[in-house]
Formats: structure tokens, C-alpha cells, sequence
């Protein structure tokens, strides 16, 4: 691998490039929210709920924190501008994020998305404003990942004209509910619809859930879900319904409407169908989840990085000055890949958003197969962001040993609120099903019947899944893959389409040995199909996770495409590298075992890493810089005291 000395990087070129298509919704965030937006150290849950509901009141509107409302109610229309807001947010205060998130993404996201005019012109006007706190109230304490088989009830009453929501056992109380336990007056409530004696499938109501003085209202049961280890400024509750009465025109009723006569009409048809329809409506708020995961991960490399660039640890042989944490390759091993697969997830996330936004920001109708590829995309990437955010957080805290556990030094915080995101809107396990039956059912419309299993419903009605035919760089992909030559020997392991081709051959591989596992179960098992995919779950997974890194290597790749300026874009290719191959090197053993690497190849991949290492250390300090956190922000004692420590650290050493 040809190393040469890294050319200066402008930061505000790179930050320019990180910003993207958003940098206005970001430059507004940096310059107006100041330190009263920031955690508190130290406050109780009921300080940090008064404190959080508060701010969320004073945060100026045009931020673009409510931005995905329409124009004509206070909003701008613009999907994409609301879901980076909510990333800023989340590098404020998690707590203030989710808050925001729970009012104006799942509540008042759930009555634009569900709701009709009537509703619209009734209620966004207050939401926007703040005036009305809602909840999202869908996951029950028996029932989370398997939304369609709710158990709470909505029984139509022609007589009354009125519907009667009903919780009828204590396993479908809805539960882990924001916004519940102390500031709700509105809840979007999710139950089973039944008219006629018939249900029609899951949809959702707006119920007063308190009266103006804060009482519950009659029928409604209201409880607090307790300490949780984090969010603390989050008002997390439950709700359970005893035969409450909601007027028919509470009914969200865009795709299911119920006529005074009990008539219940749809514009489609299939129950399941709509019903992913409806779900598929929502589906910015994993996105924004996602996108929240890598903000936070953002923050806890800026301070991890900056913290290993002041703090010493012993002496070399060969020399009086203890070494910079920083300059250790096992530190190095620790922070630089995680780097390199924050700037990949970056782009990806970048690119997810912008495709949110074309999707669902127009005024006629989404194109069904576009938003169930949306939905899946969401999903991967929901379950790597949150899963990454997890691992890189608790690392960045012992990267910087005991202060790292320190609350004033902000990880601590990071990685409380950020450890429910990987169950948040969507189990990651679950999410990544969603992707492999996607997958498969791509498969079989790309190749024909898949024999046996293509039978089984559970594939059959999953989301269609694109294999990535999907954007304007799809050409480029392809050049720098066909222009590999045919023995991988004779091709540099840095060379982009190589890394690419490895890529996609793991995921076709194990994608065509989970179908012929499928296909071989049916023959045994043609009438249990949960055990034939059972019997594969953890083939499958694996599947979706190496169409994840896939997706996120081609949006790195793109992303890099798009940059003008030499230097940063050979900056980000170097990252590249150090991503491609730090997924390679984490994956060798499948590599090996599957004749993709030789023992040699797979030895000079870590070698390459290493060098790679070498490379970008003195660029450590440049990559987190273009996340362009602002400084207040970071709120971290130990980086307040970076000037100081450099300082005494010199008058020590010309002291020796």
C-alpha cells in the first residue's frame, strides 16, 4: 500500500461535505441553541421532566424541529429538515430529542400521516405550537415488535355514533408510552377496529387522555413507568382504557373510514396490506432514531479523540516525554475504525434521508414499492446506527479510563440514553428480519418461484427489499466493480472495487444458501412454515447485516464521489479503506472458510489496516472536527480543562 504524507484538510470544506443537503437546518441549530438546552449533571427525574418539558416550549420553530408539518399550519414541508433536526437535537440533550420526537414526530407525525383535513385543521396548529402534548400510544406491555396483533379494542356503536375503546387485560396496557405519565393531553391510540362484529385490522384514534386541569378522563387509567437508566427527562407512562367513549370523527381515518351506519370503507382492500401501509407512513421516526444513534456516537469520539490527544500514559525507552494515548496503535485500533464506520453510516443516513424525503414530501400519492424499499433501508439501518452507538459509546468511556465515568465528562449520559434506542421504534433483531424477508422476496421476483417456502405467507406479505438498483452512483458502483480483474491476487486490497465485489459476493452467497435452506426445508416441512424459517433465523440475520454493510459502503462511496476538493476527498478515501477492510478483517473467518481470502491475502489485510492507522493518525483531530460540534455543546469538563493540562504538561516537561 503506497503511503505518502496526508495533504492539509480544510475543515470547513470537510464539514461542508458532512453537512450536506441540510447545512442550513445545522448552521441553525449551532448558532441558536445555547447552554440551557444542555443536560443537567446530576438532576432528579422529576427536575429533568419540568426542566425538558419546558425547553421543548421555548425551542424556536424554525429550526426545523417541527418542519415535516405543512406550510399552511406552521410547518415547512420539509421531511428531510425535520429528521436533521432531530440528529442536532440529539447532540444537545438526548432527553429533549426524544421529547421532540414523541410531539412532533410520532404524535403529530401519526395525525398528519393517519388523520384527514378535519383533524389537520382541528389540532396541528397547537401541536406545532406546543400547546397540545400528545402521546404515541401503540406498543402494549404483551405486544411490542408484533404491532398487527394488538389486543386493545374499538368497537363501533351505531346508536351512539361513538366507538368504545377498551383495554381487556392487564398484557395489553399500553406501555413504555412518552409523554404518558405527566404532560399528555392527546394520545394517538392504536387498537383494533371491529364494526359490524367484523375487525378490520389495527388503526388509530385521537382520545383525551386528561382533562385542562391535568385529571385523567373517565375511563382512563394513567401510571408512571418508573426510573428507566436513562432519559430521565423523557415522562415515560402507561395508559389502559375501561370502555372509554371516542366520537366517530376521532377516528384517523385517511385509510379506513366507518360511516354512522357502521359501514367500515378502505381504499385498500387487504387488511395486512393496509396496515403496513399505514405503519409505512411513519416511517421517518426510525430514521430520525437512527440518524439520533450517530449524533450521539459523533459526540462521544469528538471527546474520546480530543481527551487521547492531551492525556499521556508512560515513558518510551527512548525517550524522557510519556506517550499521547492517541499515538498507541491499540488506541488507535479502538477509535479509528470506529471513526471510519461512523463517516460510512454518516453518508448512508444522508443518503436514506434525502430518499425519505423525495418519497414522502411530495403532494400526490407514494409510490407503494419505493416506500416499502424505504421502510426496509430504515430498518438495517436503524439496527447498525443504534447497535454501533452502543459498542463505540461504551468504548469511547474506556478509552478515556476514569474520567470517562465521570457524569461532568458527558458519557456517562450518552451511553444511559442512547442504550434503549437499539429496542427503540423497533427491535434490532426484528428490524433485521424485516430486511432478510425483503431480501427473499426481491430473490424470488429477480429469479422466479422459489419452489416449496414461497408458499409460506410469512414471505409472501413481507415488504419487497431493492438490490440497491437505486441511485444516481449505481453507475459508478458498477464501473469500479466491473473494472477489477478476475484473479483478486493480482488487485491491490485497497483498490474500490474489489472491496465493493467482496461485498457483494458475501451478501449473494449467503442470500443463495439461506434460499437453497429454505427450499430444502419445505421439502421436509411443508406445513410448518415458522420452522422452516426458523430453522434459517440465524442465516438470515446474517444476511441482513451483510446487506447493511453493503448499502453502506456504496453510500460511503458516493458520498465521496460527490466531494470537489482534493483533499477531502482523499481523506474520505482513506477512511473508506479503513472501513471496507475493518469490515473484511471482522469477517475473515467467513472469508477464509469460504475460499474468498487466502491465509497470505487475509494477513495483509491487518497489515494494511495497520498502515492505514499510521496514516490517519495525524488526522484523528481533523475527522471529528468536521462534525463541527459546536464547543459549549460537548459540555465535557475534561476538554474544558484542555488548556490548562497542555499547559501544565509543558512546564513539566521543560522542567525535567
Amino acid at each position: 500500500m503506497p503511503s505518502t504524507a496526508p495533504d492539509p484538510v480544510d475543515v470547513a470544506r470537510l464539514r461542508e461535505v458532512l453537512d450536506g443537503q441540510w447545512a442550513g437546518v445545522r448552521a441553525a441549530h449551532r448558532d441558536n441553541l445555547d447552554a440551557r438546552f444542555l443536560p443537567v449533571y446530576g438532576e432528579s427525574g422529576d427536575q429533568a421532566r419540568e426542566r425538558i418539558s419546558r425547553l421543548l416550549t421555548e425551542l424556536p420553530v424554525e429550526l426545523g424541529t417541527s418542519a415535516a408539518f405543512p406550510a399552511e399550519y406552521g410547518g415547512s414541508s420539509d421531511i428531510g429538515g425535520s429528521i436533521v433536526a432531530s440528529e442536532m437535537l440529539a447532540q444537545v440533550d438526548l432527553s429533549l430529542m426524544v421529547k421532540a420526537g414523541v410531539q412532533w414526530g410520532l404524535f403529530g407525525g401519526a395525525v398528519v400521516a393517519l388523520g384527514t383535513r378535519r383533524h389537520h385543521d382541528a389540532y396541528l396548529r397547537d401541536i406545532i405550537s406546543g400547546k397540545i402534548f400528545g402521546c404515541f400510544a401503540m406498543t402494549e406491555t404483551g405486544h411490542g415488535s408484533d404491532v398487527q396483533q394488538l389486543r386493545t379494542t374499538c368497537t363501533y356503536d351505531p346508536d351512539t355514533q361513538t366507538f368504545d375503546l377498551h383495554t381487556p387485560h392487564q398484557a395489553a396496557r399500553k406501555d413504555y408510552i412518552g409523554n404518558a405519565a405527566r404532560d399528555g393531553r392527546l394520545a394517538v391510540v392504536f387498537a383494533q377496529l371491529v364494526t359490524d362484529g367484523r375487525r378490520h385490522g389495527v388503526h388509530a384514534w385521537l382520545v383525551p387522555i386528561r382533562d385542562a386541569q391535568g385529571n385523567p378522563m373517565p375511563g382512563v387509567t394513567i401510571g408512571d413507568a418508573g426510573p428507566k437508566a436513562g432519559l430521565l427527562g423523557v415522562d415515560n407512562g402507561r395508559l389502559s382504557f375501561d370502555h372509554v367513549r371516542v366520537p366517530r370523527d376521532m377516528l384517523l381515518d385517511r385509510y379506513g373510514q366507518v360511516a354512522t351506519d357502521g359501514t367500515y370503507s378502505s381504499p385498500i382492500a387487504d387488511d395486512s396490506r393496509r396496515f403496513f401501509t399505514m405503519l409505512g407512513t411513519l416511517v421517518r421516526g426510525r430514521v430520525s432514531v437512527g440518524g439520533a444513534a450517530s449524533a450521539a456516537t459523533k459526540m462521544a469520539l469528538t471527546i474520546a479523540v480530543r481527551y487521547g490527544d492531551i492525556r499521556r500514559q508512560f515513558s518510551a525507552p527512548d525517550a524522557e516525554r510519556e506517550v499521547l494515548l492517541n499515538d498507541y496503535l491499540a488506541h488507535q485500533r479502538k477509535l479509528l475504525p470506529a471513526l471510519a464506520t461512523t463517516y460510512a453510516l454518516h453518508f448512508a443516513q444522508a443518503e436514506l434521508v434525502a430518499a425519505v424525503s423525495e418519497v414522502q414530501g411530495g403532494d400526490g400519492p407514494v409510490d407503494e414499492h419505493r416506500q416499502r424499499e424505504l421502510e426496509s433501508r430504515a430498518a438495517g439501518l436503524k439496527a447498525a446506527q443504534t447497535w454501533h452507538a452502543t459498542r463505540t459509546i461504551q468504548m469511547c468511556r474506556e478509552a478515556c479510563g476514569g474520567a470517562g465515568y465521570l457524569a461532568e465528562n458527558r458519557l456517562p449520559g450518552l451511553k444511559a440514553d442512547t442504550d434503549v434506542f437499539t429496542t427503540f421504534e423497533g427491535d434490532n433483531t426484528v428490524l433485521l428480519q424485516l430486511v432478510a424477508k425483503g431480501l427473499l422476496t426481491g430473490y424470488r421476483d429477480e429469479f422466479g418461484s422459489l419452489d416449496g417456502w414461497g408458499r409460506a405467507s410469512f414471505v409472501a406479505e413481507q415488504v419487497r427489499e431493492m438490490v440497491l438498483e437505486r441511485t444516481a452512483a449505481r453507475s459508478l458502483i458498477e464501473r469500479l466493480v466491473s473494472a477489477v480483474p478476475g484473479r483478486d491476487e493480482e488487485v491491490a486490497v485497497t483498490d474500490r472495487g474489489w472491496q465493493l465485489k467482496v461485498f457483494e459476493d458475501r451478501e449473494r452467497h449467503l442470500l443463495d444458501g439461506a434460499v437453497r435452506r429454505l427450499r430444502n426445508g419445505a421439502s421436509t416441512k411443508k406445513d410448518r412454515p415458522f420452522d422452516i424459517f426458523n430453522d434459517v433465523q440465524d442465516h438470515l440475520l446474517t444476511v441482513a447485516a451483510a446487506h447493511v454493510d453493503r448499502v453502506t459502503l456504496e453510500a460511503f462511496v458516493a458520498g465521496i464521489a460527490s466531494t470537489t476538493d482534493p483533499a477531502v476527498k482523499a481523506l474520505l478515501s482513506r477512511v473508506c479503506d479503513l472501513y471496507a477492510l475493518t469490515v473484511i478483517e471482522a469477517h475473515k473467518g467467513w472469508f477464509l472458510e469460504h475460499g474468498r481470502l487466502t491465509p497470505a491475502r487475509s494477513k495483509a489485510i491487518t497489515a494494511v489496516v495497520n498502515g492505514l492507522l499510521k496514516e490517519l493518525r495525524p488526522q484523528l483531530r481533523t475527522l471529528v472536527d468536521g462534525f463541527a460540534i459546536p464547543e459549549a455543546w460537548l459540555h465535557c469538563a475534561i476538554l474544558r480543562e484542555e488548556p490548562d493540562r497542555q499547559e501544565a504538561m509543558a512546564a513539566h516537561d521543560a522542567g525535567r
